[in-house]
């Protein structure tokens, strides 16, 4: 299927005859003699009368940004930055033991969560570089099941120690 260009003259068997006036990767915006501008798929079925050359690049900006974005996330082991909630701003976070013969301690919920993400970004990295790695998939099971293990563990054996 050609794509038709921008000055393309066609005949809709809904719409009528129309000039296309603009394009994206999925869709012909076209302006029609007596139903105004509609959106048509590209895929439509229309008779052309009249086809212009396209000069213009069907993949939008939106759909460029999208694209990357998708990439980013799923490659880089950057994450998005989530401000804590208000009502946690300046809180402690107080871990009491069940026996009583040990002492308690506390820690800011900033520095908890701090280390928690540290901790999460890092067990990422390991788990793309387990993915990319040429183990047998029954290996790459394993060593993903050990790092949750392992990020558990660090959350409840470890989450006050620098």
């Amino acid at each position: 299927m050609e794509i038709l260009g921008i000055g393309s003259r066609i005949n809709h068997p809904e719409h009528g005859k129309g000039v296309v006036t603009n394009l994206d990767s999925k869709h012909y915006w076209v302006t029609f003699i007596e139903n105004g501008l509609e959106t048509i798929a590209l895929n439509d079925d229309f008779e052309v009368i009249e086809a212009a050359e396209n000069e213009v690049d069907t993949i939008s900006l939106f759909d460029v940004e999208s694209s990357l974005v998708r990439i980013l996330k799923k490659y880089s082991d950057v994450s998005e930055i989530v401000p804590i909630g208000d009502k946690w701003k300046g809180g402690i976070l107080e871990l009491k033991p069940a026996d009583s013969n040990l002492k308690s301690k506390a820690i800011k919920i900033e520095d908890f969560f701090h280390k928690i993400t540290m901790v999460r970004d890092r067990l990422r990295v390991m788990e793309q570089k387990v993915n990319s790695s040429n183990l047998e998939p029954s290996e790459k099971v394993d060593l993903q099941q050990y790092n949750t293990a392992y990020f558990i563990l660090c959350l409840l054996r470890h989450p006050y120690q620098n």
